[in-house]
């Protein structure tokens, strides 16, 4: 259907409160085109997009559809698939609660049994549930760190890990059989006090809530991960932390764990209740130095040690120390991956529990730095495509094959998972082992600050660098995948001055050297071109999965801060010219 077709049937079937916002835009015709010529985007990360009507938008209906979908699916692989069911968990954001009970009685009403958190859970105890229930899939309600318009759909599979292409392809297809409206739904009371506070409670037949018992066994998992409780007991209850959820999920686990280990810490108060407007930042996104304004400001006030901000579905946690002169720097997504990677191999060496064949794992985005850390305790770093799924994927290889043991796997932008609990970012547990961090360097006479200058020091210093070009318009993904095309039409021997020795084209799935000759390479296919400069350092082009943007990535060393920095900007600044 063309799209004031589509329109005309949203109008003719949506209630009248929701008619009232279809009408109130039926002369915009750039709007009726923006909403209505195409779906959401389903892919390994679910979808994502603005709430209101119409098929390009987040609602109720768009919901209903794809968790039908998702039955289907689900009922194709047997009757034991649909008993063992669906974990659903959703966060702080607008309508969060409301698209999570749709999902749950879809499923119902297709016999498939649903899990129910009975309040706002983040995701690494969705991902957790669904191993810790053996669920047959899970599905996270979240927009991640996007800003308030938005909200998403995550669906996992029976390994807790984001649905392998594989998955998702099915799931879609089936998805593309079923109309936005007509879809099953059983009868359950959706007002929120009848699921608030209940525990292994059902509420109608296939719908059972859920609660305290799972958190309980999620804060046992991850405690069993801590390295150094003797450094907590000594300088614990001296610590001072300062945390923020930025209105989100974070807060009743974190501040948990946070008492389980008897240290202390304030909630910045402007930031500490759900609000789905996250009025104090422009994005609820720790990546963003503006997220943490307000617990600096905090920790100044108190003379706190570190701050630590969660995002809404609490899978990315951003971090500020002080520095050597006593004011607080905000740490990037790389450097904060560095210094927890570094802290889990070097007290499991110092503990003599160091596996032989122990392994961590980055995408292929994440600074160069990691390698040498992993090298220097001698264990094994993968590489990764972007995307926690990758992560998930070897952690389940690993436990398959026992050829590795994994500890540690993160991403640049501020995701980090240890132990395999879960299969997805997890930023209770960063928080936990980042405090617990803080108290094994203050245990014997050491900044958090100045280890990672004396990583730097003893490994090389390294600069990373990130831009994102966004393309606006109803054909910004096409605008954007004809760029991707374009480059690879292009053969970059040199970037700002230093030559390239390898291109790597993960949708071809080969590598070319500087001679011409091609290798393949053991890398499912993406749309990604990695250019390996002489020295390791490397620039990095890859679409979004979720938007029409492509991201930059540079990663550089030198000998000192200043060298690196500067060879990370001119890299930077070469090659924007081929993305925007």
């Amino acid at each position: 259907m063309d799209y004031l077709t589509n329109y005309k049937h949203w109008l003719e079937n949506v209630t009248a409160e929701e008619k009232a916002e279809l009408v109130a835009i039926q002369a915009d015709d750039k709007e009726l085109q923006e909403r209505f010529t195409l779906p959401l985007a389903f892919g390994t990360a679910g979808m994502r997009g603005v709430l209101g009507m119409g098929t390009f938008r987040m609602n109720a209906y768009t919901v209903a559809r794809a968790t039908q979908g998702l039955a289907d699916y689900i009922k194709e692989a047997g009757a034991e698939a649909a008993k063992r069911g669906v974990v659903i968990s959703y966060d702080t954001r607008r309508m969060s609660y409301e698209f999570a009970m749709t999902a749950a009685r879809v499923l119902a009403a297709n016999g498939v049994n649903a899990y129910l958190f009975e309040n706002v859970r983040p995701v690494p105890i969705c991902s957790f549930a669904v191993g810790y229930l053996k669920t047959f899939s899970g599905i996270m309600i979240t927009a991640s760190h996007n800003p308030k318009e938005y909200n998403g759909y995550k669906v996992y599979g029976e390994d807790g890990a984001q649905l392998s292409p594989e998955a998702t392809a099915k799931v879609v297809a089936y998805i593309e059989k079923r109309d936005y409206f007509g879809v099953p739904m059983a009868d359950v009371d959706p007002a929120r006090e009848n699921v608030m506070g209940k525990d292994n409670a059902p509420i109608c037949p296939h719908v059972t809530v859920m609660g305290k018992s799972v958190d309980e066994a999620y804060f046992e998992r991850i405690s069993a991960l801590s390295l150094s409780p003797e450094a907590v007991a000594k300088e614990g209850a001296n610590l001072k932390i300062v945390y923020t959820p930025l209105h989100g999920s974070g807060f009743k686990p974190v501040t948990e764990i946070l008492s389980r280990m008897h240290i202390p810490f304030n909630v910045v108060p402007e930031q500490a209740k759900p609000d789905p407007d996250f009025p104090t930042v422009k994005m609820p996104n720790p990546e963003m130095p503006d997220a943490l304004t307000l617990g600096i400001k905090l920790a100044e006030e108190l003379g706190s040690d570190v701050v630590i901000g969660t995002d809404p579905d609490a899978d990315r946690m951003g971090v500020a120390v002080r520095s050597d002169k006593g004011d607080f720097v905000l740490l990037t997504g790389n450097q904060t991956g560095v210094l927890l990677m570094d802290y889990i191999l070097r007290r499991h060496k110092e503990n003599g529990t160091l596996p032989s064949n122990a392994a961590v794992v980055k995408t292929i985005v994440t600074t160069s730095l990691a390698e040498k850390v992993a090298e220097y305790y001698g264990a094994t770093c993968y590489d990764v495509l972007t995307g926690f799924k990758f992560i998930g994927e070897k952690i389940d290889l690993f436990n398959k094959t026992g050829e590795h043991t994994f500890l540690f796997g993160y991403e640049e932008s501020y995701g980090y998972l240890a132990g395999t609990h879960a299969k997805d970012k997890d930023a209770v547990v960063s928080t936990m082992l980042f405090a617990e961090m803080v108290c094994y360097y203050k245990s014997i006479g050491v900044s958090l600050y100045s280890r990672l200058q004396e990583i730097y020091k003893t490994l090389g210093y390294y600069a990373e660098q990130t831009i994102s070009v966004y393309f606006k318009g109803l054909d910004g993904m096409a605008t954007m995948a004809a760029k991707t095309r374009a480059l690879r039409g292009v053969e970059i021997r040199e970037i700002a001055g230093y030559k390239v020795v390898s291109t790597v084209d993960f949708l071809a799935g080969e590598s070319t050297d500087i001679s011409g000759k091609k290798q393949k390479i053991n890398f499912p296919k993406s749309d990604v071109m990695k250019y390996f400069l002489e020295g390791g350092d490397w620039v990095t082009i890859r679409p979004s999965g979720t938007e029409p943007k492509l991201k930059l990535y540079v990663s550089a060393s030198a000998a000192d801060k200043k060298s690196a920095a500067d060879k990370a900007a001119k890299l930077l600044d070469y090659m924007k010219g081929y993305v925007e």
